[in-house]
């Protein structure tokens, strides 16, 4: 295949790159007012890039370094749509918090982070894989501590990175083993070498290679950076780890479990059970004990990635099916509760993040108390509600996997953690009242709290047919 054909199928990261190259030199030459222009700018260039997902003919580009197929094009989708949202709700939160913290470096590094998780989830070599992951982490670094005179936030970006440096070098270690015993770094062939026999430097390889993914996607035991960071990054930011980083880690662990290590389904998938086993164990006790919203929200993400870790330890088309579908409904449920975060501020307009501050909410601000209250019960798993459905699929595809007792106890741990959730409605409808939250949400974000509700009430289950079957086609694309 010719260089130009490669281009034009990386026409997504093509435009979101130059976009962002573009949108820099705005910022530079335009300065702090350029700030919301460079922002819807960049929603713009998002609108782009996912139009193009769909103009982009399939197939390997550049000798097989990036796969472009059904599953990236969904996955992208995700990404792209959270990154828009994160840089929407961004301008009224820095405004009333600190002023001139939102400076129009921001969006251009939300850009550049989609570009990197884009190549994440059409990787189809361990050199695109690093890339992209990289790439991805470097502008989440700058983020996570952009509120220069907040030290929460500089501690959050600090051990953000030096956590993040970590996972990279166990990462890299699995990716040069992998490669010293298969002698190839693309992955068609590295699944050949794990198809042709045993080997222990092959096996190390894999259990380093997963450990590394499991940061990123703060599954247990990589999991420690995800609370602190959560709490300590401004919230918009929080908002964006919690939803793009998690589809573009998830994505990329299911490309390499399926596509690189597929002949190896045996060795990978007992250490994605222990992972998700873990995750939801840890994510719902030591959610019960916070009395921070947004730890408790981080504990919450930990939770349900090791729900979506359930079905691709299924190693089924079925399996990455109910994945994609996890992370299509977690992604809304996430949104929705950060976009309800946002609006809690006292008389000052400062942002307000204990749970006692809820108290009462649904006598101060109903709408927004129903809004929270629809989005819990729906992480929480309560039925008739979309996160039903959710923990449905990704239980019946372990099911029909032939892991009938990781089902069963993962339906029983998410009893566990309906509970902190339940605490949330409880404290909002049965405690008295807290002083109201001022009313100062914008419309676009009202409109978006009313969306993502929308999204996980029963009207979800309409969208089944259309969700289900993408994510199908999607997954059939690996197999």
């Amino acid at each position: 295949m010719d260089y130009l054909a490669s281009v034009r199928m990386a026409l997504p990261e093509d435009i979101l790159s130059l976009g962002a190259l573009v949108l820099m030199l705005v910022a530079a030459w335009g300065g702090q007012r350029s700030t919301r222009a460079v922002s819807w700018c960049s929603v713009a260039v998002l609108l782009g890039a996912g139009i193009a997902l769909f103009a982009t003919p399939q197939g390997a580009a550049f000798d097989g370094l990036l796969l472009v197929d059904a599953f990236a094009t969904f996955a992208k989708v995700l990404i792209y749509v959270a990154a828009a949202i994160a840089i929407v709700m961004a301008p009224n939160f820095f405004q009333r918090t600190s002023g001139d913290d939102l400076r129009p470096e921001y969006p251009v590094l939300i850009l550049l982070s989609a570009v990197g998780m884009g190549i994440m989830v059409s990787a189809g070599d361990l050199l695109s894989l690093y890339v992209g992951l990289e790439l991805q982490s470097l502008a989440a670094y700058v983020l996570a501590s952009f509120m220069r005179r907040d030290t929460r936030s500089a501690e959050a970006g600090l051990k953000y990175f030096v956590l993040g440096a970590l996972a990279s070098g166990l990462l890299l270690y699995g990716i040069s083993l992998v490669y010293g015993f298969s002698g190839t770094t693309l992955f068609s062939a590295i699944a050949s070498s794990y198809g042709s026999g045993h080997s222990l430097g092959l096996m190390f390889g894999l259990v380093f290679v997963f450990a590394g993914l499991a940061f990123k996607m703060s599954a247990v035991p990589f999991h420690m950076w995800t609370p602190d960071v959560y709490e300590g990054a401004p919230t918009p930011v929080t908002a964006f780890f919690a939803s793009a980083p998690k589809v573009a880690a998830l994505g990329l662990a299911v490309r390499v479990a399926v596509d690189a290590m597929g002949p190896a389904v045996d060795q990978w998938r007992q250490v994605v059970i222990f992972a998700a086993l873990a995750s939801i164990i840890l994510g719902a006790v030591a959610a019960i004990g916070q009395r921070n919203i947004k730890r408790l929200l981080a504990y919450s993400s930990i939770n349900n990635i090791g729900f979506a870790l359930i079905g691709l330890a299924a190693g089924t088309q079925e399996g990455v099916a109910s994945v994609l579908m996890y992370l299509t409904i977690y992604l809304a449920m996430t949104l929705g509760s950060f976009l309800v975060v946002l609006q809690m501020r006292d008389a000052d307009g400062q942002p307000v993040e204990t749970i006692d501050s809820l108290s009462g909410m649904s006598t101060t601000r109903p709408g927004l108390a129903w809004a929270l209250a629809t989005f819990m019960f729906s992480l929480a798993g309560i039925p008739p509600l979309f996160g039903f459905y959710a923990k449905f699929a990704v239980f019946h595809a372990a099911v029909a996997a032939g892991l009938f007792p990781l089902a069963v106890f993962g339906i029983a741990a998410s009893v566990i953690g309906a509970y902190y959730y339940l605490r949330i409605v409880k404290t909002m409808f049965f405690d008295e009242a807290a002083p109201a939250f001022p009313k100062n949400e914008g419309v676009v974000e009202g409109g978006l709290i009313a969306i993502t509700a929308l999204f996980v009430s029963p009207l979800g289950y309409l969208l089944i047919p259309l969700i289900g079957g993408w994510s199908m086609v999607a997954a059939k694309a690996l197999f």
